[in-house]
């Protein structure tokens, strides 16, 4: 595989990751927070409804732990395509 062909390959696969994460941050801030709420909010943990906690807190959880996610993707991507150190 070309230098080239290898780059684009790459940019490829990394633009599908961040197109993933983003819709699965979009599922659970919009849809769980807003779209799901009054589902959601049957539930209860430690007194809050869960819609509430997700619409304040969950979302937020949710994006850090895909942060944590998109490296350790990253992190495969690069050695699978010899950019890592």
């Amino acid at each position: 595989m070309s230098k080239v062909n290898k780059a684009k390959a790459y940019w490829k696969e990394n633009i599908k990751y961040v197109l993933i994460l983003l819709f699965i941050w979009f599922l659970v801030s919009y849809g769980a927070g807003i779209v799901f709420k009054d589902e959601l909010n049957q539930i209860k943990i430690k007194g809050f409804k869960l819609g509430f906690w997700f619409a304040q807190q969950g979302s937020l959880y949710v994006f850090v732990i895909l942060i944590f996610v998109y490296v350790r993707l990253m992190n495969k991507l690069d050695k699978k395509y010899g950019y890592d150190e």
